[in-house]
């Protein structure tokens, strides 16, 4: 199994954390961790999830899988793996 994280950023809504989760479970995916919090002054949102791909979805196949849950919400979002050092 390979882990991944997900960061993402934008405006804040309603049905964003839904999505994400919905998206990860469709993939066969498993949430381990996940946090997430509202800028109130600046209307933001941000999220940071770790996941485990329990059916061992390659990364570039949920990167390009989760481009319509990032346009739907005019996210930034970056999925990269758990392992490697982040520069």
């Amino acid at each position: 199994m390979k882990s991944y994280v997900l960061r993402v950023s934008c405006k804040s809504t309603r049905g964003i954390v839904a999505a994400i989760a919905n998206y990860l479970a469709d993939q066969g995916c498993n949430i381990v961790d996940s946090s997430q919090f509202d800028d109130l002054d600046t209307g933001k949102f941000f999220m940071r999830v770790s996941f485990i791909s329990e059916e061992g979805v390659a990364q570039d196949a949920l990167v390009e899988g989760f481009k319509p849950v990032a346009a739907k919400f005019q996210m930034d979002a970056e999925i990269y793996d758990a392992h490697k050092r982040m520069k």
